[in-house]
């Protein structure tokens, strides 16, 4: 065993550190995002790895004119850090005082300042103190990383985990619920910018392995992919940083026997696995997603079945009817069948179906809606005869009860639809409950419970039992016969103005 870790040690003892070192930024990098993908400041997030290279400069030359040191790696920190808080104050002032939406104000921002940096850099009296290695600062260099960087992204580690566990409830709040957190006095602004500064601390770190371009790819990526697999904030963040430590070592691994770049290696590994969690991902997935909707009977078919079942009129319909008449596959009709079964809205007996109590009720409504729709679409004109139908079909399934309440209403209550069927009446379903005199139909009895405005004047009195008559002047008149065999004629607007309690259903 000894000598298979000295010959360990001999062959791949190059690779230990830049593991480790790639652990704790794959740690780091994958919790921070969690919160980062949760507030959907992903674009932020980029921002902030573009706009670092301004503190990274301005940390290094500060050091090198001043101090006359060639690099120090805490300067040029504590200047990323300040160049992401700088570039976010910089969001927000623009998107509060300008009509600027936030998107375009970190577009401007982050693409500005990173061209101030390079704008910056090729300038004469500058560029002379300028040592640093731009090319693996874009792209990134594990492999470079010595015992100071080691140590310096071990102190980041153990800034930003302790920061997000004490601060974890406040992120929490903020992130979810900002006004509530706002209102129980939790600081939402000093949370964001701590965000801020935990962020830029692991792009900091996440620029070690691959580089300003792709570090975003190591925050966002492997909380994206946890964000697919779970549904709770704290299990979110333990699967982010396993996927995120996984993903770099398959990564890492890969790029050592391909002799591919690491950074970019790894990235590429982290986005297969996003890709492949959005496909499996067994509830969020979008195979999970297809199961699902295939599962899923469409609201249209069910309530299609119920009219073609209402039509028989009480009597029982064979399944085979049912399939004759609504033109689907006959799985997706039958499984409609079991659903409505399920829902107590038929019974199914010797592949025989008939229309339950709620069911009658349901697939009425259903008809109502129809045949008022076409009602009024006949008396807009708005669509030729043969095309009223099927537009009246599609509007049926998106109307909700106040809609076509309102649309009876508006219509002046019809009785028939333009074909001269019967408009079915929510009446007979409202049995000793108060409703409106003018829903009432011919032959329907019932007791006056209230009358006020424009009826003040009918005649009529509280208590007082009435029988319906036959409407008159084309459906524009109520015809409404006493108990003392008056018979008064109302209008629209009188006879929706009298509360009525039906007692008998004719």
């Amino acid at each position: 065993m000894a000598e298979f870790f000295t010959e360990l040690q001999l062959n791949y003892g190059y690779l230990i550190r830049p593991l480790i070192v790639g652990t704790l930024v794959s740690i780091v990098c994958s919790v921070v995002g969690c919160f980062i993908v949760l507030r959907r400041m992903s674009f932020l997030a980029d921002a902030i790895a573009h706009s670092m290279l301004a503190g990274v400069i301005g940390g290094y030359l500060l050091m090198k004119v001043f101090y006359q040191q060639d690099s120090n790696l805490t300067a040029m920190l504590i200047g990323a850090i300040l160049a992401g808080i700088f570039t976010v104050a910089m969001v927000g002032f623009v998107t509060k005082f300008s009509r600027i939406k936030q998107d375009t104000a970190i577009g401007i921002m982050y693409t500005g300042i990173f061209a101030f940096s390079a704008f910056f850099i090729s300038l004469e009296s500058v560029s002379q103190y300028i040592q640093i290695d731009i090319y693996h600062f874009i792209i990134g260099d594990i492999m470079a990383v010595d015992n100071s960087e080691l140590w310096l992204l071990a102190i980041v580690a153990s800034i930003v985990l302790p920061v997000v566990i004490l601060f974890y409830r406040p992120l929490q709040l903020t992130t979810f619920d900002p006004i509530m957190a706002a209102a129980i006095g939790v600081p939402v602004m000093a949370v964001e910018y701590l965000l801020t500064a935990c962020t830029s601390l692991v792009v900091v770190s996440g620029v070690q392995i691959a580089g300003v371009i792709l570090v975003v790819a190591l925050i966002i990526t492997p909380a994206a992919t946890a964000y697919l697999l779970t549904d709770r904030l704290d299990r979110m963040i333990i699967t982010s940083a396993v996927v995120g430590v996984l993903c770099f070592w398959l990564g890492f691994i890969v790029a050592v026997f391909l002799g591919t770049e690491p950074g970019a290696t790894i990235v590429v590994v982290m986005t297969g696995v996003f890709l492949g969690g959005l496909v499996l991902a067994p509830k969020y997935g979008l195979l999970a997603d297809w199961i699902r909707k295939s599962n899923t009977v469409p609201q249209e078919m069910m309530e299609d079945v119920l009219g073609c079942v209402l039509r028989a009129k009480g009597k029982s319909v064979p399944v085979t009817e049912v399939l004759k008449h609504i033109k689907k596959p006959a799985p997706r009709v039958r499984k409609s069948i079991t659903m409505l079964e399920r829902q107590g809205l038929l019974d199914v007996d010797d592949d025989k179906v008939l229309l339950t109590d709620d069911g009658r009720f349901q697939a009425k409504r259903l008809v109502r809606a129809h045949r008022l729709w076409e009602t009024y679409l006949d008396r807009t004109g708005a669509l030729p005869k043969e095309k009223i139908h099927d537009t009246a079909h599609l509007l049926e399934h998106i109307s909700d009860e106040k809609t076509v309440e309102y649309l009876d209403d508006k219509l002046g209550h019809p009785v028939t639809d333009p074909h001269g069927s019967i408009i079915p009446n929510d009446s007979e379903l409202v049995v000793g409950k108060d409703l409106l005199l003018s829903v009432l139909r011919d032959g329907n009895r019932a007791t006056v419970v209230k009358t006020g405005g424009v009826a003040a004047s009918t005649q009529l009195k509280i208590g007082e039992q009435i029988r319906m008559g036959a409407r008159t002047d084309d459906g524009e008149t109520w015809v409404v016969i006493t108990s003392a065999g008056l018979q008064l004629s109302l209008t629209h607007d009188e006879a929706d103005a009298i509360i009525v309690r039906l007692i008998e259903d004719s």
